[in-house]
């Protein structure tokens, strides 16, 4: 530990920032600007790194913030740190001058950004580093940054100040970059399908594609009520009608819902429609999808999740909710008859409603006992047609939607259907989605007129097909809580 580091270890963190304000009145009582205007860089840390030649060395001029100071006599050594990565700067009085090498020395803390210009050498113990023949503070920190030795351990500190967390933890840093990879991935997988990526209205007039309650606002100019988006589907369906028969969205939706290990009420998510395909396609899509991202973001199909292994390779497994809850539960067929369904239910603490159909009891007591246990990728696909207002029925069971979810990880990663096309069917479901909601549903369907009249102009069969972004880089970097994987998470105020 330097003596700087040695010195400031004994002060509370108030007193190190009253400090580095003092620094900065200090400074510019000599003539200094703290936060002066920029200076030209050439390169990165680790293109110094990569293009170091023993035989050749090389002028750079480079920045980034200071990590580590280590000061003796008249040298010294700083670690700086830029986007992408670590670099040795080597101070000497005798080059860059008393005065300067002085000044630097004098108010120059951790944390602050410094750059320099100067030739690449190695030191005795073998590390490349730049040896400054100029060198300038060129934005002051005024706080001290989270002990280097053990990073940023505070979780609530993490989240609500996420740029301290990217400082400090290489790992979170990294694992926001694999998300904007899996992202990258996915819009190049569906440009290279032909799909068209679009943007569509953030506030809607009436809240739709998604049973969830919606966030409330008003517009004051319009002096009318608006929702934010709880998801985007009624907006891309109809562009497909209008002709742009591929179509996606990389979206930022709206659910008022509470917080957990897996939910945020702000949460990204992919939706692509696309025409004259179905939802047994989408399957195979799908896997694609997840196959391709697993084998470019971990370097192959299988990835670490928790304590489990799990294998993206194809086919995924595809059960049925009365199968799942036969294989993963205690229950048996007797379990699941018409006149003992009810008393399962109450076995486990399941309230419905008695006009729920059998199909409907039996998904409830899949999503209560089975989700969970689902770790490696499983389709379920037989949902009953009351949970999927928006879904084309099963041509062969009409209680039954032509729809899938996909879960992984014990977790429901996609969601996905051959979409309803029918203006009748759909107003008659609309219908009694309104009802649900009048008779306390808050997580009902509104009837949407608007869209009834542009089913009306012909939608060609078509899948829709729904990913959870924040939940997919949560597998893809081994993290077990939403929060780590969203920037700025949604967080009570102190």
């Amino acid at each position: 530990m330097s003596k700087v580091d040695q010195a400031n270890s004994v002060l509370s963190v108030e007193e190190q920032h009253q400090i580095r304000v003092d620094k900065v009145h200090q400074m510019r009582a000599e003539g200094l600007e703290p936060w002066p205007q920029m200076q030209s860089v050439d390169a990165t840390t680790m293109q110094v790194l990569r293009e170091y030649n023993e035989e050749q060395p090389l002028e750079y001029q480079i920045a980034g913030r200071v990590m580590s100071l280590r000061g003796h006599g008249k040298t010294a050594f700083v670690n700086i740190q830029d986007r992408s990565g670590r670099l040795q700067i080597y101070l000497r009085k005798d080059v860059l001058g008393d005065h300067k090498f002085d000044q630097i020395m004098k108010y120059l803390d951790i944390g602050d950004y410094l750059w320099v210009k100067g030739f690449t050498f190695k030191t005795q113990t073998g590390e490349i580093t730049i040896k400054a023949d100029q060198a300038e503070l060129i934005s002051k920190c005024l706080h001290p940054l989270p002990e280097k030795f053990h990073g940023l351990a505070d979780v609530e500190v993490r989240f609500r100040q996420r740029y301290l967390d990217l400082i400090s933890n290489p790992e979170s840093k990294q694992r926001f970059l694999q998300r904007s990879k899996v992202i990258s991935l996915v819009r190049k997988f569906l440009e290279q399908h032909d799909f068209v990526e679009v943007e569509t209205p953030m506030l809607h007039p009436i809240p739709g594609g998604a049973l969830a309650k919606p966030f409330v606002t008003h517009h004051n100019a319009l002096d009318d009520q608006f929702y934010l988006r709880i998801a985007p589907e009624l907006y891309l369906k109809r562009l497909v009608i209008g002709g742009i028969e591929r179509v996606f969205e990389i979206n930022r939706n709206f659910r008022n819902e509470g917080v957990s290990t897996r939910h945020n009420p702000e949460f990204t998510m992919l939706e692509f429609y696309m025409a004259h395909q179905d939802y047994k396609y989408g399957m195979t899509l799908v896997e694609q999808i997840f196959g391709t991202i697993a084998q470019s973001v971990c370097g192959a199909l299988t990835v670490q999740y928790g304590e489990h292994q799990i294998n993206f390779a194809a086919p995924f497994d595809r059960i049925g909710s009365r199968e799942g809850v036969l294989k993963y539960t205690g229950c048996t067929d007797d379990d699941l008859a018409p006149d003992k369904i009810d008393q399962t239910l109450r076995r486990y603490n399941i309230v419905c409603s008695s006009n729920v159909s059998i199909n409907q009891k039996i998904y409830m007591l899949f999503d209560e006992l089975v989700e969970h246990q689902l770790i490696q990728p499983t389709f379920l696909i037989d949902f009953p047609i009351e949970s999927s207002p928006l879904a084309k029925r099963d041509p062969q069971d009409p209680t039954v939607a032509s729809r899938f979810e996909l879960f992984v990880g014990g977790m429901e990663l996609a969601n996905a259907f051959t979409e309803l096309n029918d203006p009748f069917d759909q107003s008659d479901r609309f219908q009694e989605q309104s009802e649900a909601r009048g008779a306390g549903d808050q997580e009902a369907h509104y009837y949407d007129a608007d869209y009834i009249r542009a089913l009306q102009y012909g939608l060609p069969p078509t899948l829709g097909v729904g990913i959870g972004i924040d939940r997919l880089t949560m597998l893809m970097t081994n993290t077990t809580a939403i929060r780590d994987v969203i920037l700025f998470p949604t967080l009570k105020k102190k």
